[in-house]
């Protein structure tokens, strides 16, 4: 298979990583991946080449891309202790790699993996980070290249342990959820996310933007999504409408208590930001066109899969029934 393509990623072993890993496999790619430390091939491609390093060494990352046809950037920062740790890691980061693609690959096909959360920066140094990775890859890789940008909303499936935060909130008797109107959030599965990337991998527009998510593009509500969930475990929860200023404030005291500990989580005041936007719903005319992929992965039977998963692994209340 020494003729077949190659394709060079970083983010291989995260989540949605291991699920793009396996799809580029299964369609005949050949896998260069960047790991820190002494990470272990993945189960999902065994044969897939390791180069050592990270984002901030840039002989590693040109040698990462060399010769390849294709780059998958899925690298990044989704919890850090501070606004310059997520900026180094989702900025920084990914102007060096584009960097090193206009160097040491320029015909390859860029796909810089963001997040819905770049579209509304001013909600989170998250959010502020990824979309200034974006310009700041694009920057190096010129506005006419050969690179798209894909905009994922909230991802889920196997894999997804910070998703089990959902399961054990619809587990509880008492639910808060935000106050009318209700925000909207887009969904999509990392099976869906990853087929989509490996599509664009060989073909598919460049030099443009899509968001992605499944096939409600207006997404759903909150006690929708937490009805769905808490229906899959056999709970009949009970919805407690709150005031924003309370989420805000359980975020300030999640930041606190990471600064007394030291331990950081994905909750925090920023995420509180996220959560609360009202609008994390899309449209057909941010989706990549539905000749060159479409999402075939309903959420009910997404997470009735995400939640076997959880299951498999022991963890308590993620045990799907029906």
């Amino acid at each position: 298979m020494t003729d077949a393509p190659l394709a060079a990623v970083t983010g291989g072993t995260g989540f949605l990583g291991r699920h793009v890993v396996a799809a580029l496999a299964r369609e005949g790619w050949r896998v260069r991946m960047l790991v820190r430390g002494q990470a272990a091939p993945l189960a999902e491609a065994p044969s897939v080449e390791l180069v050592r390093g990270d984002l901030a060494d840039v002989e590693t990352l040109r040698r990462l891309v060399q010769e390849a046809q294709a780059v998958v950037h899925l690298a990044g920062l989704t919890k850090a202790p501070r606004r310059s740790d997520f900026f180094e890691v989702n900025r920084d980061g990914s102007a060096r790699l584009a960097a090193a693609v206009a160097a040491a690959a320029p015909s390859a096909r860029c796909v810089l993996v963001s997040s819905l959360a770049a579209r509304e920066p001013q909600l989170s140094a998250y959010a502020e980070s990824k979309r200034a990775g974006e310009a700041a890859a694009l920057a190096e890789l010129g506005e006419a290249g050969r690179w798209v940008v894909l905009r994922p909303s909230v991802i889920y499936g196997p894999g997804d342990r910070d998703g089990l935060a959902l399961c054990k909130l619809a587990s509880a008797p008492i639910v808060p959820v935000p106050r009318a109107p209700e925000p909207r959030i887009g969904f999509v599965h990392a099976r869906d996310v990853a087929e989509a990337i490996v599509t664009l991998c060989r073909s598919g527009p460049l030099a443009t933007t899509f968001e992605v998510t499944d096939e409600r593009h207006n997404g759903y509500g909150w006690r929708e999504i937490l009805k769905h969930v808490a229906d899959l475990l056999q709970r009949k929860p009970h919805f407690l409408p709150v005031p924003d200023s309370v989420m805000l404030a359980a975020g300030a005291a999640a930041d606190a208590w990471s600064s007394v500990t030291g331990q950081v989580t994905l909750f925090g005041r920023g995420k509180a930001h996220e959560i609360l936007h009202r609008d994390w719903a899309s449209s057909l005319e941010r989706q990549l066109p539905a000749l060159v992929w479409a999402p075939r992965i309903a959420l009910q039977p997404g997470l009735r899969e995400t939640l076997d998963w959880w299951a498999s692994l022991g963890l308590p209340g993620a045990v799907a029934h029906g």
